[in-house]
């Protein structure tokens, strides 16, 4: 399908030498273009520029076959690219949340069999069929509010089988959704009940079962570990990592969200993709990141549900570092995959510029997530990810109106998925 969007008010996040992340200083910048069109072929970015330059351009012999979307006062911005989910659950946990709020902390619930153990019975009692059914509507929402691609993580199954089941289900999702879809194998999430006392053994389950069946299979892309206080060790995070890379799953770690775990240093030695969480972060871990090819992901959802301390964003940024935000979309702790509260959160909450944020959110995120080279900017030859927005005055409208839904038509993989 040949689709051109023209009479475009402004064209954000416009790369003419594409980049895989932006660093530092150069978060701040942001490249748009005013007045201009948008040229789809084939389920990729074909051409766009100025419309004063649209007839001169090789999109004028090829009127007749082309579908035109006229966005006047509206935007297009790339797609978001949520880097940190973990969107296949069964049901819902607004019972902890209750307990949160009269008092318990994270790891008390953990600790009488709540969290991410309650989440692993319920995946257990669930069908395959059913988890599909409820993980496409939640990916339907996400949709809906700009994400065009997502990282999901196993990590509710804590057993051979059913962490085997819920990679199962995303590679079903990844044929049933239009979404570009990443999995990860997360069965170090917890340490299940039948091995409280025994945490040596379920790692050696890890390493010696779950993995070599995980990478046999194909199931996964990376592999994550919660290196943090009240769950997985820097040893035991060191020891499933180097098996998880034997069996070529590149790292991805939960780390420093509950204290100064060690797991920001771990990630950076085993060159991980991504760390994330990160509300405990000092001048060593910063150091540690800085010349170094691992995205610092910061998840904003969950500090603001856990009402836990914020990652030093302002103070990481002028460090050199990029940063990716993403939304850790989960029951438990960040129950909303709505990438626009994330952009608007990274702005109110940590102070980041617009233009930061957005590129927090699509670039650098799509780094967070191995995408980068074909996803998260406006870019020739890059997937045909974008979203048009509904009539707003600026771009910084997207962040400051952190209560409704700016996007108006979806498109993916170069076909209109939604026009409201």
């Amino acid at each position: 399908m040949k689709i051109l969007v023209k009479n475009i008010k402004q064209l954000v996040q416009v790369e003419e030498q594409p980049q895989l992340r932006v660093c530092g200083k150069s978060m701040a910048k942001l490249e748009t273009i005013k007045d201009a069109f948008l040229f789809i072929d084939k389920g990729k970015i074909v051409e766009f520029g100025r419309m004063s330059d649209l007839f001169q351009s090789s999109i004028a012999d090829h009127q007749s076959s082309i579908e035109e979307i006229d966005a006047k006062d509206c935007m297009v911005f790339p797609s978001f690219c949520d880097s940190h989910t973990h969107l296949v659950y069964a049901g819902s946990r607004e019972i902890e949340y209750i307990d949160k709020i009269k008092g318990l902390s994270y790891e008390e619930i953990a600790q009488r069999g709540g969290g991410i153990l309650n989440s692993a019975k319920r995946i257990h009692d669930s069908s395959e069929e059913e988890l599909v059914e409820q993980a496409m509507e939640r990916l339907h929402e996400i949709m809906m509010l700009g994400t065009g691609a997502v990282e999901i993580k196993s990590g509710y199954g804590l057993t051979t089988e059913d962490e085997l089941k819920m990679l199962s289900v995303i590679q079903k999702l990844k044929k049933l959704s239009p979404l570009t879809i990443v999995p990860t194998f997360l069965g170090a999430h917890a340490v299940p009940l039948s091995f409280r006392g025994r945490q040596g053994d379920y790692v050696d389950l890890i390493i010696n079962e779950m993995i070599p069946m995980v990478a046999s299979e194909g199931l996964a892309d990376f592999i994550d570990v919660f290196c943090d206080k009240g769950f997985f060790t820097e040893e035991e995070t060191d020891r499933m990592l180097i098996a998880g890379m034997k069996y070529g799953l590149r790292p991805k770690i939960h780390a420093n969200e509950l204290d100064y775990s060690g797991g920001i240093q771990l990630g950076v030695k085993y060159n991980a993709l991504s760390v994330d969480h990160l509300e405990y972060t000092g001048d060593d871990e910063i150091k540690a990141l800085l010349d170094s090819e691992t995205m610092p992901t910061i998840l904003p959802g969950a500090a603001f549900f856990l009402n836990m301390p914020l990652a030093p964003a302002r103070k990481m940024i002028d460090a050199g570092l990029p940063l990716a935000f993403a939304s850790d979309f989960n029951p438990g702790s960040s129950p909303s995959g709505n990438m626009q509260l994330v952009l608007s959160m990274a702005c109110i909450m940590f102070r980041l510029t617009p233009e930061e944020a957005i590129n927090a959110t699509t670039i650098n995120s799509a780094y967070a997530m191995g995408i980068s080279g074909t996803h998260g900017s406006i870019a020739k030859g890059k997937i045909a990810n974008v979203f048009i927005t509904k009539p707003i005055s600026t771009y910084e409208f997207m962040p400051y109106s952190f209560g409704s839904n700016k996007v108006d038509t979806v498109i993916l993989n170069g076909e209109v998925i939604s026009t409201k």
